[in-house]
């Protein structure tokens, strides 16, 4: 299944619906929070609370079951910057998960901790580490996890 992760968007809300219109063959759009705008208005995606959503009503956390998968999805920002990776394959071991969606941090990030995938689209908008904003193809099958980033220089 082709799942799109978007993460902080922060209020450009136009390139979610240019995300959705550039992938119409995905499965599913989840995005990681920092959304600023009413989830209701983008019924196409799975979101939770970032820690700039104050408008409408927002999860914390999200568990997604996509076959043997489980994804953990979460903004990050309530787990310790210095370690975050190890709380976060923790957290989705305690909740029978395989894979983490999060964000927050506006960097793309991939890596497997403790058999658990991490996965951090990067940001819709504000990009902290050099390269241009970013989100991220989740291609899920039975025995394979894959990961394209999708850098977008021009937003």
């Amino acid at each position: 299944m082709k799942i799109v992760v978007v993460s902080d968007s922060h209020g450009r809300n136009d390139i979610l619906n240019a995300i959705r219109e550039k992938h119409p063959d995905a499965g599913l759009f989840i995005h990681c929070g920092d959304l600023e705008a009413d989830p209701m208005f983008y019924p196409g995606y799975i979101v939770v609370r970032g820690n700039n959503d104050y408008y409408g009503r927002f999860e914390d956390e999200r568990i997604i079951p996509i076959g043997k998968h489980r994804i953990y999805v979460t903004h990050s920002h309530r787990f310790s910057y210095f370690s975050r990776s190890e709380q976060l394959s923790n957290r989705a071991k305690g909740l029978n998960c395989d894979i983490v969606c999060f964000g927050h941090t506006h960097v793309a990030y991939l890596d497997q901790v403790n058999g658990v995938t991490l996965l951090n689209p990067g940001s819709l908008s504000h990009s902290r580490d050099g390269r241009p904003c970013s989100y991220a193809i989740l291609d899920i099958d039975e025995n394979e996890i894959r990961v394209e980033f999708k850098f977008e220089p021009e937003w």
